[in-house]
Order: structure tokens, then sequence, then C-alpha cells
């Protein structure tokens, strides 16, 4: 059994139900009452990159990852709710996984954008905007945003792009009401976690979040779920090496994204084939990177 890798692991009293690209989602074996509102959320080590979970693992990542959210959680309990209802979780994925609340998630990638870059550089150069939003003329690569910009897109499955949609196709898909909430939640986290991440001598270009409403009456329409300023679902740079007009090194999977796509891999990302497997040394700075960015935002040593 692996509690790490590529393959859920059987976990006495819940029941694997469904796993994504990196998290593992449980249900109690015999639910009843409120404990049927629970889901057991597990971090895997899983790494995708290009739409494909990748055959080889990152050692610890879903520790990291797990941590890093529950940090963040803490920074946010004044901006939003979130899903987190315990950690009394079974022995085989301590420290990787969380007992949260169900939500009704919402089919949007909720972004924050406050640099331009990724795809965001790339519709900015065809359309001078981003999802609909238009931007100054002359802008350059990595450069900071006058102001942080919501930047929504449609979820896709597994294996599959997601989608950058406008507000107003963000509105027709939840709601104009939910919609609105979406995008002042999302920009309200993101610019708290900027003036927290800047304090530690980090820039956080953008971030992906996702929201659902709590399906008990009366309770908030916006719910934070799944992971939350990770390197995973974040850019976060190096305030000193910042440098606007050229890409810039990043705290998360850079390295295995730029050797997929070297001559080393031998992988032709438009062909059938599947990536293959990471080298150690891609491996190894790619947890490095993790690392560093949990212990220069959060000042905790992370021990694995």
């Amino acid at each position: 059994m692996t509690t790490a890798g590529g393959s859920a692991p059987d976990l006495e009293g819940w029941t694997h139900t469904y796993s994504g690209k990196v998290r593992d989602l449980y249900v109690p074996r015999e639910a009843s009452g409120a404990e049927g509102d629970v889901v057991l959320v597990v971090a895997s080590d899983r790494i995708s990159a290009y739409d494909y979970v990748l055959p080889t693992t990152i050692p610890d990542k879903g520790k990291i990852l797990t941590a890093m959210s529950l940090w963040w959680f803490d920074q946010l309990t004044d901006v939003v709710p979130n899903h987190v209802v315990s950690l009394d979780v079974p022995d085989e994925v301590a420290g990787r996984a969380m007992i949260c609340r169900q939500l009704r998630m919402y089919p949007i990638e909720c972004v924050a954008r406050g640099y331009l870059t990724g795809s965001a550089m790339t519709e900015y150069r065809a359309s001078s905007s981003v999802c609909g939003v238009p931007l100054p003329p002359g802008l350059v690569e990595s450069e900071k945003l006058p102001e942080p910009i919501f930047t929504p897109a449609a979820k896709a499955e597994v294996g599959e792009h997601d989608e950058n949609i406008t507000f107003e196709q963000t509105a027709e898909r939840v709601g104009p009401a939910v919609a609105r909430g979406l995008r002042e939640t999302t920009l309200a986290v993101y610019a708290r976690a900027a003036r927290i991440a800047a304090a530690r001598g980090i820039l956080l270009a953008d971030t992906k979040l996702e929201f659902g409403a709590s399906p008990q009456p009366g309770e908030p329409d916006v719910v934070l779920g799944d992971e939350v300023l990770t390197p995973d679902s974040s850019r976060f740079w190096g305030a000193a090496d910042y440098t606007p007009g050229r890409p810039q090194l990043s705290f998360d999977k850079q390295f295995v994204r730029d050797w997929l796509v070297s001559p080393a891999s031998g992988w032709d990302r438009g062909g059938a084939a599947p990536p293959p497997e990471l080298p150690h040394e891609v491996v190894e700075r790619t947890r490095e990177r993790y690392v560093e960015a949990y212990e220069q935002l959060t000042g905790r040593r992370f021990e694995a």
C-alpha cells in the first residue's frame, strides 16, 4: 500500500471515491447524519505538468502542500470561511490529509493575477486584455499590473485544458450574485496573501482558488475549498531576483516543466506518448523548491 504516490491507499473506515491529479477523496464508510457531510482529502506526492500526471512522484510533496494550505487557511479566517473540519485522520495519511466539509463546488477556477505572465501574457499579446479585462498597452513579461485582476476559467476534466472565460460567462454559469461573490473574495484573498508574501521576500504573481457553497441552509455561499496558495496553485517569485521583461524563477515545478520540454527528456509534447520518468536531480531540485517556499513563507521548518 502506498500513501504518498500514485495509487490511493485503502483506509479503514473510509471509502475512496475520486482521484484527481494530486488529491484522493474519501467518504466515511458507514456515514450517518452529520458524518455524511464530510470528506477526507489526501494530498499525494503525485505531480502533474502539461495536463499529464507524471509517472514520478516528488517525495513529501503532499505533506508540504497540506501544511502550507493549513497555514494559509489560518491567515485568511477573517477573509473567507474554509472547509477544514478536523485533522484527526488515519495514521497512514497523517500530515497529508484533512477532514473537510463537503461543499457544492462551483465549476470555476477563480484566478487572481497581480503580474502578467503565463497564459495571461499570451492572451494580452493577442488582444490587449485577459479574460475580457482590458489592460494598458506596452506591458512586458512579468510586469506588475496596475491592480490585481480576476481571470476565471471553466474547470476541465483531468487531462483536459481549463478554458479561460470572462466574468460575464462566469455569471452565466453560477449566477450574477455568486459570480460577484467569487470575484470579490478571490481578489480579497489575493490582496491579503500578496501582502503577507511580500513581507517575507516573495512576490505572489497569481493564484488559483476553488470555492463551494455549504449545503446547509443559511450558511455561506462562498467557502474556500481544496488547497490554497501552494506552489501547485500559485506562482511565487523571489522578490530579490525579480526583473520585469523576462520570465522569473518560480518556487514550484518549473524544473519539471523545463526538463520535460528540453532535448534531454526525449519527449514529444505534441505526440501520443505520455511523459517519461523524471531524473533524480530534477526530483530533488523540485522538492527543494517546495520546501523553500513553505519555510520562507511560514517561517517554520519543514519536518518530513
